[in-house]
């Protein structure tokens, strides 16, 4: 499809300004010059090509079919398509028609898919591959879009336009209007564009993820390949919104989705288009930032406008480097008395010799091994008494170093086009806003600390096998659960079951005093219930605690020990829609809900990504120990949080959530004190 040799179009057009004769110029306009075959019954000629009345008129089979044709056509057309052997097809319309509209997608899927064709679409604006010199557009475009190191596959056709459109340093390998990937997916095209050497970025905008397990195949390439990928995420998943039992789905939320997605495959997710344009054209300069730099530098020319990108870098979380001495001393030899050297850094004085100033400070700064990139933030506005020091201090700068160093104007709508044009075309970029461009400079930085891939742990398949048919058997006893966490290594408390107030004793004294009595059921709020009774040192209040649960709750308890003093933290596997089995981690106890304190991951979880997770919640420094309190074990915690990331990895298509609140983390290691198990 993407490499087509020979390409027809069926409804193509003579008439002007119609979506047939945009279709047919576009293909016209390819470099490579694919045999191009033209289909309408009304035309014997479109733009000096001959036209045939239909596919059937063709000789043999094509690599490539446009359907340029309304959706009450879609149909047939596809369907004689493959019938005589058509390799792939674009479907441009929306497949909606007044009536049976899922309908009529289903079935043209099943015809692509029956006959083994690549189908692009429905509902897309086709795509151009710049590396084999294809356009199979159903919109125009500049005719000389240019080549570079960036693949794009976007849902959205208007963003797809809207990114080629930019005035941007963006070169392409391939971009791609998917649409609702009928047949041919994200996936797909993201292994085609890595089979391409000259590919070294990806850029996603996403609505869905379809086939998940081939796009995580494709991003585990991107990643062993050393190529960035960029996610725009439009929308959150909210299929699951509401049908959940215990706090781990609740927590996980509609972005879990996109938030594991990135957090998984190390993706840099931006959040509108001027942050991905900024981003993109930081990457497709080739060059990266500096390993084990502690953060960015920025040079300025205005004190106030130094203080509003420090603060508007803190709110973002990007981090400014430290300045080793050797470059506290180069830019102290050449500021004007009275300026402070800092980062970020004012060197606005006499304005004498300010090229010559600029360009010093910069590379001094590139040249400090805690720098993990440059800018220059000032506003790059047209001059109108001919002082072009900035712009060419930044040309300057940038022969000097490897480093990136960007251009970072304050205001982006008072940017000097002319001096941008010249800037982009030698290789700087310059970013059109400052909090898109101070993120982007964070996403490079975030990019050059990446962690390295770490091996998943082993996988049980006796244990799986075992616990899939008890799963599959019904609901587990609470006594059950506390087994299925302890069986993947998981600490936990004593429990015992009990339906009598002889049973409760009993078991008290198995467990150990003080005892724990709580309700028994699959009830994820016990406490809103009144239904756990803490502290009970001995068999009179065991015994009222249990009279107590039983005439309000049912006579059926769970007796438990008492865990050791610790912090609180929830822990749980919720069913993404879209992913399958999330791992949920957050802050735990009753107040798991109000404080919203939490982070998600896919399985499986290694100790590594387990400890960066457990380091993304606000409420972690408690595990530090904080006025006087001892410090919990940490590497328990992270070992509970890879365990029941392995236990996602086995037991997901059997298991719809798990709820461990509160893991109890505590010097002597993390115990699960209750847990939740719904089976699918």
């Amino acid at each position: 499809m993407l490499g087509a040799r020979s390409v027809a179009v069926v409804g193509a057009s003579a008439r002007p300004g119609s979506f047939g004769e945009r279709v047919v110029t576009e293909l016209l306009r390819s470099p490579s010059t694919p045999a191009v075959h033209l289909v309408n019954p009304h035309y014997p000629e479109v733009l000096g090509e001959r036209c045939v009345p239909s596919l059937a008129d063709l000789d043999g089979p094509v690599d490539l079919v446009l359907l340029a044709v309304g959706d009450d056509r879609l149909e047939e057309q596809l369907a004689l398509a493959a019938a005589r052997g058509d390799r792939s097809a674009v479907v441009f319309g929306s497949a909606h028609p007044p009536a049976g509209a899922a309908s009529l997608r289903d079935r043209l899927a099943t015809i692509a898919s029956d006959a083994g064709m690549a189908l692009c679409g429905g509902g897309c604006m086709g795509f151009v591959e710049l590396t084999r010199g294809l356009r199979a557009l159903g919109y125009l475009e500049r005719p000389d879009l240019p080549a570079g190191p960036v693949a794009l596959v976007s849902h959205s056709g208007s963003a797809f336009s809207a990114l080629l459109r930019a005035r941007r340093q963006v070169g392409w390998t391939s971009v791609v209007s998917s649409g609702q990937e009928l047949v041919t997916t994200t996936a797909d095209y993201v292994q085609h564009a890595l089979d391409d050497d000259r590919t070294r970025v990806v850029a996603l905008v996403l609505e869905t993820v379809r086939r998940a397990d081939l796009l995580r195949a494709a991003l585990d390439r991107a990643d062993g390949q050393g190529v960035a990928v960029v996610l725009l995420a439009v929308g959150g998943t909210r299929e699951g919104a509401g049908l959940v039992t215990a706090h781990s789905g609740a927590l996980a939320g509609a972005d879990a989705t996109w938030e594991a997605l990135t957090e998984a495959h190390g993706l840099l997710r931006v959040h509108d288009l001027d942050e991905m344009a900024d981003l993109l054209e930081l990457l497709a300069t080739g060059r990266r930032a500096r390993p084990g730099g502690s953060g960015i530098a920025s040079v300025h020319d205005s004190g106030a406008e130094r203080v509003l990108v420090a603060d508007l870098a803190a709110r973002e979380g990007v981090r400014f480097a430290g300045l080793d001495p050797e470059t506290r001393s180069a830019l102290g030899a050449v500021l004007d008395p009275g300026l402070e050297v800092g980062n970020p850094l004012d060197v606005w004085g006499t304005g004498r010799s300010t090229r010559e100033l600029v360009t010093a400070a910069l590379v001094a700064m590139a040249a400090d091994p805690g720098v993990s990139a440059v800018a220059l933030a000032v506003d790059l506005v047209e001059e109108y008494d001919g002082d072009d020091s900035y712009p060419l201090a930044a040309l300057d700068a940038a022969a000097a170093t490897d480093l990136p160093l960007a251009v970072l104007p304050n205001l982006g709508t008072a940017v000097d086009d002319r001096w941008a044009a010249r800037l982009r075309a030698a290789g700087v970029p310059v970013l059109t806003g400052t909090r898109s461009g101070l993120r982007a400079l964070g996403h490079l930085v975030a990019l050059a600390d990446g962690a390295p891939a770490e091996p998943a742990p082993p996988v049980d398949p006796e244990r799986r096998a075992r616990w899939l048919a008890r799963l599959g058997a019904g609901p587990l006893s609470s006594e059950e659960s506390f087994r299925l966490l302890r069986d993947y290594g998981l600490g936990t408390v004593e429990v015992r079951s009990a339906s009598s107030l002889s049973e409760a004793l009993a078991a008290a004294d198995a467990v150990g005093w003080p005892a724990v009595l709580k309700t028994d059921g699959a009830v994820a709020h016990k406490s809103d219930l009144r239904g756990v009774h803490l502290g009970l040192a001995d068999p009179v209040a065991v015994a009222a605690a249990y009279r107590d649960l039983a005439e309000r709750l049912g006579p059926a308890v769970l007796v438990c020990s008492t865990a050791p003093p610790g912090v609180e933290l929830s822990l749980g596997v919720a069913d993404d829609p879209l992913l399958g089995p999330v791992v949920v981690l957050a802050a735990g106890g009753v107040l798991v809900e109000l404080l919203a304190d939490r982070v998600v991951g896919l399985p499986p979880v290694p100790p590594g990504r387990a400890a960066r997770l457990l380091d993304r919640l606000r409420c972690r420094p408690l595990l530090d120990g904080l006025r006087g309190r001892p410090a919990a074990d940490l590497g328990a915690v992270t070992s509970a949080v890879t365990a029941v990331g392995t236990l996602a990895t086995e037991l997901g298509r059997g298991l719809r959530e798990l709820d461990v609140n509160p893991l109890v983390c505590a010097p002597g290691g993390a115990v699960a004190a209750d847990v939740l198990v719904v089976p699918r």
